[in-house]
């Protein structure tokens, strides 16, 4: 009974963003184990995305409020499931496995998660990633590595996206924690993921970050820049969070890095060329890449693998001979993102053929 309780919290979780795959390794039902006891698990299987209060719930489980509340509550604590709160009313809803119960651990994963998380990316979850990265995160270019007199949409704009916030939390990139956990750390910035909106609130109302103005925004971005990290907001116009990643350790670079064409995986509007007359071959660029796009040519100079480019700029700005430019692509190739992140969610949904009983 157990087992087939968690198979079916699998089972859910698997239509939720980027899914949840089950494997032969059986890796997936070991972390839901180690996050979820049987008494969550049912509760959860009774959730939808759809937020809703505690009494709503009960009612429709038969289960007496006061004790639906209090463990609705505890799960939220625990980053289980995801919780609304404006003024006195409080709701709460089913969470996807990225982004949700895996980020929700940022500030609460030890060894053991740690190490099932890796075992399952390799088993199978990478695969998932890689085949949806476009309609969950998306690339936007470093703003220094746009020409003045090209038009860039606001969409693609890291300050205009900032800048349009009320409330932004950083955090830690769970990425980089889980590495650092299992002694593969690259390093880098840890603190650099913004969230903002309710997202951002229920992340401060749990402890998982803390608010930030736009100048420190501003300035945690020009360090994840300096660092070599790619921005990549949530595929939305008006996105919940923007995470800055590296290659290393984040799950959706490091998925697309093993496809022969990551350019064809994800939703990018730029991408890179290179004057041959003025490249030095300093091999710069090389060392800024995070999917390997950029080789030496038997002259020396560096040359742009288009199938690989995902034009976030990070060649450009450190190009000590200027040779590399970041240009949009052709209006036809051109990606507008889903106005909300509910209509990326539907979007993400319908891409992987659940979208009819995404809430079922």
């Amino acid at each position: 009974m157990s087992d087939d309780t968690y198979r079916q919290l699998q089972q859910r979780l698997d239509k939720y963003s980027l899914g949840f795959p089950a494997t032969d390794s059986g890796f997936e039902i070991a972390i839901l184990k180690e996050l979820f006891t049987e008494h969550d698990a049912r509760l959860f299987l009774n959730l939808t995305p759809l937020l809703e209060p505690p009494e709503s719930i009960a009612q429709r489980i038969g289960q007496p409020p006061g004790e639906v509340a209090t463990q609705l509550e505890d799960m939220a604590r625990r980053g289980l499931l995801f919780r609304l709160q404006k003024g006195l009313s409080v709701k709460y809803g089913a969470i996807p496995f990225v982004h949700g119960l895996f980020e929700f651990q940022v500030k609460k994963m030890g060894a053991k998660l740690a190490g099932l998380m890796e075992s399952y990316f390799q088993a199978g979850f990478k695969k998932s990633m890689a085949e949806n990265a476009a309609g969950f995160l998306r690339i936007i270019p470093i703003e220094q590595s746009i020409a003045s007199e090209q038009r860039i949409a606001t969409y693609d704009d890291a300050r205009e996206i900032l800048g349009k916030q009320k409330l932004i939390v950083v955090t830690d990139c769970v990425c980089r924690q889980q590495k650092k956990i299992i002694g593969r750390g690259c390093g880098k910035a840890m603190e650099s993921c913004f969230m903002f909106g309710s997202m951002a609130q229920y992340y401060l109302d749990y402890n998982m970050g803390r608010r930030v103005d736009f100048d420190e925004a501003i300035r945690i971005l020009q360090q994840a820049k300096d660092e070599g990290l790619v921005t990549q907001p949530a595929t939305a116009q008006n996105p919940s969070g923007m995470c800055n990643c590296c290659g290393d350790c984040c799950g959706v670079l490091s998925s697309l890095r093993d496809y022969p064409r990551p350019a064809d995986l994800v939703a990018s509007n730029f991408i890179a060329a290179v004057d041959q007359e003025s490249c030095s071959g300093c091999e710069v660029c090389i060392d800024r890449c995070q999917m390997e796009a950029i080789k030496l040519n038997g002259a020396g100079v560096a040359t742009i693998n288009l199938g690989r480019c995902i034009g976030c700029g990070l060649c450009v700005t450190t190009c000590p001979a200027s040779s590399i430019s970041l240009a949009p692509k052709p209006e036809e190739k051109r990606h507008i993102p889903p106005e909300t992140g509910f209509d990326q969610m539907m979007a993400l949904a319908n891409r992987r053929g659940v979208g009819s009983n995404l809430y079922s």
